[in-house]
């Protein structure tokens, strides 16, 4: 049978609108989260949650020790969930998270958080090449927009062009309410 754990992809405060580095959407994207995350404690699914912290004071943001690197309130960890910290892209490389994994005997693995066209990207591809069964829950993301050659790509662009690709080889990307309709529906 099949074992899945929520990871929760750097949903700091920096990424909120009084932080160094807001996202569009992201209240939105949190409120999805805070969703998922209940159904995965009411479930008593493993629970990770991964926080990035650059390694220099004068990182744009999420400055260690600073208050924008905390976890935002809405999807603190509580009880034994674990915090992963990373200083990389993807939260494989150099941490704990796939020892956690493995620890906990997953196989699938469902992915919210930001940003949507890096930490997510990465981490999900990371998750397939390395076996697991990858879900991500669209709704649950966020990004900002982005530039390229003088053009700007807005937000909600990026954002689709990124679970496009994501969906159409590394994982199954549905909406948080998608997600919770199947989960309730196999229980």
């Amino acid at each position: 049978m099949a074992k899945q754990a929520l990871i929760l992809i750097d949903i700091q405060n920096d990424y909120f609108p009084q932080g160094k580095w807001p996202l569009d959407g992201v209240e939105a994207a949190a409120d999805k989260a805070a969703q998922v995350l209940h159904a995965f404690r009411q479930a008593g699914d493993a629970v990770i949650h991964v926080r990035h912290e650059f390694t220099s004071d004068d990182a744009p943001f999420f400055a260690p020790g600073s208050e924008g690197a905390h976890l935002h309130p809405k999807v603190l960890n509580e009880g034994s969930e674990p915090v992963v910290l990373k200083h990389f892209v993807n939260a494989f490389r150099e941490t704990n998270l796939r020892t956690l994994l493995e620890q906990r005997s997953i196989t699938d693995v469902v992915v919210v958080g930001s940003m949507s066209h890096m930490c997510i990207d990465a981490v999900v591809r990371a998750a397939a090449d390395l076996g697991y069964k990858v879900t991500v829950i669209h709704d649950a993301c966020a990004t900002r927009d982005l530039e390229f050659n003088g053009q700007v790509i807005p937000a909600a662009q990026a954002h689709a062009a990124y679970m496009a690709s994501l969906g159409f080889a590394y994982a199954d990307v549905l909406s948080a309410d998608e997600y919770l309709k199947a989960q309730a529906a196999a229980a």
